[in-house]
């Protein structure tokens, strides 16, 4: 009887293959003589017998069972004296990419603080990225007892410790509670060598852990908002100052038409002010000058009187009276 006899030939590959899906196991079924692997890009073929590893398998392809593969696997019992039958092997298919998840908190982490005894209720989002690492850990933990592991697994299995991780690593002396966004960067350090460690046990490593935004309640961040309006403004009277400004700007000065109109009447006074220094720029408040001296009077004939003021006789320009004589210039 010849080896595989009477065997029809199969395929082994990743039948269904998902991109959230990070592994699949081909089992419970004979490889026959004449079958072929397939491994597309991204994807790993792990030849598992009795929970053991017997060949790991990494270069996209198509391979023949009987010249390729079976070479390499001289370990599984019984190969060495031939079969009479198909072969019968677990083909574990691994997902090699580098997962990216987004994550947020799913109710509000109390973070304790002297300003509230009952600690800030904070929220926050980001990504976290994982890939398989270890195929021994993976399948002695998991693969064993699972045909599939999904993406969506392990992010339960994350989130399930981030509140707690989160309410670590924000407490950290030093931080900032109304201004952790600062500080994310080393919060989000911290988080991943944590979170690396509970993924370690199943074959897994954490990539990359990043916080995208914190965000407080609506009331906190109004104060948060309020307070740095006033670090800006530098003091309180400047800051009312702009607020009564904008205020009448926009219309929305409220509290009696009396404390309107004086404002309104303050502002439109010294806006009358700004705009007469443009328009007469030259006026100016007078020089100061030295001891006031006569004035020289300027040169020239004095105007002759039209009559003569000693007999009336109209004058026609004439240095003196042509009646009287009298002297009509000084």
């Amino acid at each position: 009887m010849g080896f595989f006899r009477n065997q029809f030939a199969n395929v082994v590959e990743w039948e269904e293959f998902r991109d959230d899906m990070i592994f699949w196991k081909w089992s419970n079924r004979e490889i026959k003589k004449g079958s072929k692997l397939v491994i597309r890009s991204g994807q790993d073929a792990i030849f598992v017998n009795n929970g053991k590893i017997e060949g790991i398998f990494e270069n996209e392809g198509s391979y023949s069972i009987d010249s390729d593969i079976i070479p390499f696997l001289s370990t599984l019992k019984g190969f060495k004296f031939g079969f009479n039958s198909g072969m019968r092997v677990e083909v574990l298919f691994v997902n090699t990419k580098e997962f990216t998840v987004k994550w947020g908190t799913q109710n509000p982490v109390l973070i304790p603080t002297p300003q509230l005894p009952g600690g800030i209720p904070i929220r926050a989002n980001g990504t976290f990225n994982f890939k398989v690492n270890d195929y021994v850990t993976l399948i002695d933990k998991i693969a064993g007892v699972k045909e599939s592991y999904l993406v969506e697994d392990v992010k339960i299995r994350i989130t399930s410790v981030l509140d707690q991780l989160l309410m670590k690593w924000i407490s950290r002396e030093g931080k900032d509670m109304f201004n952790l966004q600062a500080n994310a960067s080393d919060i989000s350090k911290g988080i991943q060598e944590d979170l690396d460690m509970q993924v370690m046990d199943n074959g897994m490593t954490i990539t990359g852990f990043h916080v995208m935004s914190f965000n407080y309640p609506q009331e906190i961040q109004d104060m948060i908002t309020k307070t740095a309006s006033h670090e800006m403004i530098g003091n309180l009277q400047k800051y009312q100052q702009v607020t009564m400004t904008d205020g009448i700007a926009s219309g929305n000065i409220k509290g009696g038409g009396a404390a309107s109109d004086m404002a309104s009447m303050m502002m439109g006074m010294n806006i009358a002010n700004e705009m007469m220094k443009n328009v007469n720029p030259s006026q100016q408040p007078p020089a100061e000058t030295g001891p006031v001296s006569e004035v020289p009077t300027p040169s020239g004939d004095h105007k002759k009187p039209n009559f003569c003021p000693n007999c009336g006789t109209k004058n026609e320009g004439a240095n003196f009276c042509p009646n009287c004589g009298q002297k009509l210039s000084v």
